[in-house]
């Protein structure tokens, strides 16, 4: 017992000794070039508007910012407008966007954009609306009938598609699936 409280003793005195970790926060924000400029931005215009049919909003800022959004309630709510600012490279960025039921949709000039549909795969989503159109549904789950034979193993079916050409080396010491 004593050398439970002689060890306890030790490791707060050891504690005690070290100096106190305080880290350093350093913001990103802070670290960029038009970050003064954009910490006491007065905003030049800002116009507001609410009423039954849906609603309305600007604004514009001394350092470049400007954005302004209208939207009214549809089916939840459908939105459109676009913002704009000046980037650490002194670039205008501009954004429009739409924003419903199909999600947020933003266009811009720097905007990544995705790549084309490769063929393997376009062939395959024509082929698939095909099937469906045909009355083929497969939603990509496993399905007993789909892998079967008359007589109801679908294991002999994909064994003997890969296995039949090995059978002329397998002695009779093995079994045959």
């Amino acid at each position: 017992m004593k050398s439970i409280i002689l060890v306890a003793l030790i490791g707060v005195c050891a504690a005690g000794a070290l100096p106190a970790y305080v880290p350093q926060y350093r913001y990103y924000q802070d670290l960029r070039p038009r970050a003064a400029l954009e910490r006491n931005a007065a905003i030049l215009r800002s116009d507001s508007e609410v009423n039954d049919q849906g609603y309305h909003y600007a604004f514009e800022t001394e350092n470049g910012i400007q954005a302004e959004e209208t939207g009214r309630e549809a089916n939840g709510i459908q939105a459109q407008g676009g913002y704009s600012y000046v980037g650490d490279d002194g670039q205008v960025y501009s954004v429009r966007y739409t924003a419903d039921s199909n999600g947020f949709q933003a266009q811009g000039a720097h905007l990544p954009t995705s790549p084309p549909v490769p063929e393997a795969i376009a062939r395959s989503l024509q082929e698939n609306a095909r099937d469906e159109a045909n009355g083929i549904f497969d939603d990509g789950s496993y399905h007993q009938g789909k892998y079967t034979d008359a007589s109801g193993s679908g294991v002999v079916i994909a064994r003997n598609r890969y296995n039949l050409p090995y059978r002329q080396y397998l002695g009779s010491g093995f079994r045959n699936y």
